[in-house]
Parts: structure tokens; sequence; C-alpha cells
């Protein structure tokens, strides 16, 4: 029954007819149509949570007031740095480039974790396979990165492995994870390659406690495709379709860096890393086609000696392209993460504002 008020504001009583209940219907209908749309809209535009964190990846250590800056602006926890590579020379997986000029009095800020970074080729797992090889290869790794660290007086509680592992060396990789994880003591996270994630059925899923996924470097810079190599969306939505698939946690990296890809009179192909557009503005090169110059007389482009007829090919994120990537992964991946920039460089960081970078 329901209630209603004649105009002299005495309560009377009657009964519901039909158009009541058709009227309620509708409006209950109603009610819960726009609770739907209200509750996609806020799941479609809710923005997600992301701690910013950088890798640091220089041979020499020199961390700057511009670094400095921005990791204390962005709110940085976490500062990745790669402490040296592991490949094989003479037959020996032998530790090479060992970071130069490290130490406590170079991190950006108080109260930072820094996470010790190894990049061990592919090529070692190809050699190293038995659990000999394996004990040894996780020892002298541990026992490397633990006389780095000590030697920077700068405590830390995991050790990040950097390898493009494939289906074939996946077992002795991820016996050499397990047994780095023992003799350290510490947590061990690793890189994730796109193709990793994309199939995991044929490459595994790593036994870590975390990993980082590398969204970028879609294609090889080899191949002379017209595309970026460092970042191509396309690429990057084809290979993330099915991200919240993946049972492995994982960070985001994202490149903030450039390069450029010499190309000699025989085709033959080197980068440059670091190089930029600026850089190429002199006589000795003459802009082509958007980011295509040649070069117009002998001469160095950084450390490496060009001759005239080189072709100079400059890819590089730009402030737009980055947040293209932001947008999507930020819609893709179903939960809160981390963006860890590649990687903490003045040269790289003038090219973007503290909020490109949030």
């Amino acid at each position: 029954m329901g209630v209603t008020y004649d105009n002299e504001k005495q309560m009377s009583v009657r009964p519901y007819g039909r158009c009541d209940f058709l009227w309620l219907s509708d409006m209950k209908r109603s009610l819960l149509i726009v609770a739907f749309f209200a509750i996609v809209f806020s799941a479609c535009t809710s923005k997600r949570s992301h701690d910013v964190d950088f890798y640091y990846w220089k041979s020499k250590c020199a961390i700057g007031e511009k670094e400095r800056q921005y990791f204390g602006q962005l709110k940085g926890q976490r500062l990745f740095v790669r402490l040296f590579d592991v490949d094989m020379e003479g037959g020996v997986a032998r530790p090479v480039g060992q970071i130069q000029g490290f130490d406590n009095d170079q991190l950006p800020g108080d109260s930072i974790r820094v996470i010790p970074v190894v990049f061990i080729t592919n090529q070692t797992f190809l050699n190293y396979v038995s659990d000999d090889d394996i004990e040894m290869l996780a020892s002298n790794v541990s026992k490397a990165v633990s006389h780095v660290m000590e030697k920077a007086e700068v405590a830390y509680e995991e050790i990040q492995i950097d390898c493009d592992w494939t289906e074939r060396t996946c077992d002795p990789y991820f016996r050499f994870l397990k047994r780095l994880a023992d003799l350290s003591g510490q947590d061990i996270s690793c890189t994730l390659r796109l193709h990793q994630i994309h199939e995991p059925e044929k490459t595994g899923v790593p036994p870590v406690v975390r990993g980082s996924l590398m969204c970028y470097a879609t294609s090889s810079p080899m191949e002379g495709m017209s595309r970026n190599s460092i970042l191509d969306m396309e690429l990057l939505k084809a290979y993330t379709n099915n991200i919240n698939d993946y049972p492995l946690d994982f960070d985001v990296i994202l490149p903030i860096y450039s390069w450029g890809i010499v190309t000699n009179h025989l085709g033959q192909v080197k980068l440059v890393n670091g190089l930029t557009e600026a850089d190429l503005q002199t006589t000795m090169f003459e802009k082509q086609d958007n980011n295509l110059y040649l070069v117009k007389e002998d001469g160095f482009v950084q450390s490496l000696y060009v001759n005239a007829g080189f072709t100079i090919k400059i890819e590089t994120i730009t402030p737009e392209l980055l947040a293209e990537a932001k947008q999507y992964l930020d819609r893709q991946i179903d939960r809160d993460f981390p963006w860890v920039y590649f990687h903490l460089s003045q040269g790289f960081l003038n090219r973007f504002t503290i909020e490109d970078l949030k």
C-alpha cells in the first residue's frame, strides 16, 4: 500500500494501481542503469597509482644536480644500478665493464633502496649448463656483487639479473637464479622482455620474487625498419594483449633514452647510445628526412669514427610518445604498478618535465 497527502495535508491511504507498479519498475530500472554506467565510467577514468623509480646504466658513476633534482621531485625510492656484465671470454664467463666511481656519496637521495643489477649474456647459459657450472657462476656473481657494494658502502637486500634468455637457455638460467638466491641470501628479481611475457609457455616463468618488464626495444635497430625500434606502439600492444595473465608481479620499465643508428657504405650498422638530433646540428651533417642525416665529412660521432657518405638515423622517445605508452599501459594493466625509467641521465631528462614522468 502507498501513502499520499491530500490538499488539506491529511494523510489518506489508497491501494497501488497498475500505473504505480509500472512507474516504480521504470524508476528502479533507470536507477540500475545509472548505477551501472557510473561504476563503468569510474573504472575507466580512475587513474592508477604509480611510484617512480630509475635505472642508472653508466660505466662511470657521476650523478649530478639535475639527476638529483628529478629523483627527489618524483619521490624516487629505488635506484637500479648496473654493476657489471657477465660474458664469455676465452671459454670462461667473466665480469666485464664494472662500474667505476660508485659509492654512497653518489646516491641521489637519503634512505633510498639501491638494487644492484648484473647483465648476463644469453650465450653464457649456452655454455654454463651443468650443475657445477651453475654453482660456480652463481657463487662468482654473488661474491662480485658483494665486493662492489661493500666497497661502495651501500646496503642492499635484492639483486636483479638482466638476461634475454630463450626457450633453449631457460632451464640453466632458472637454476642459476635459484642458486644465486640461496648463496647470496638476497631477494632475486629479473628483467622481462615483451616476448617472454607474451609466450610464457615457451620461455617459462623465472623463479624470482618480482620482474621488471622492459616496455622498449620492441624491434632490432639493425633491421633498418622505418618504425622506431626503441618503442613502437603497435608492437607494444601486440605483445601485451594478454599481460594480465602473466603469473609474476612486475614493475614497468619505460625508455627515455635515444640513440643513433649509423650505417656505412656496405649497409653495416652500429649504435651510438645517447645521440640526439641536437648533436648533429653542425656542417658535418646534412638532414635528409625527418630523423635521418647524411655525414658530409669524415670525423667522430662521440667515440665512433665515421666517413662521408655514412647515414645516421636518430631514434628517440618524445614526451608525446612516452605519454601515449603510459596511457595505454595504465588502461591495460589491471593493478597499480611502479614506473621505472631507463635511465637517470641529465641528457635524457632534459627532454622531459617532472609532470611528463609522474
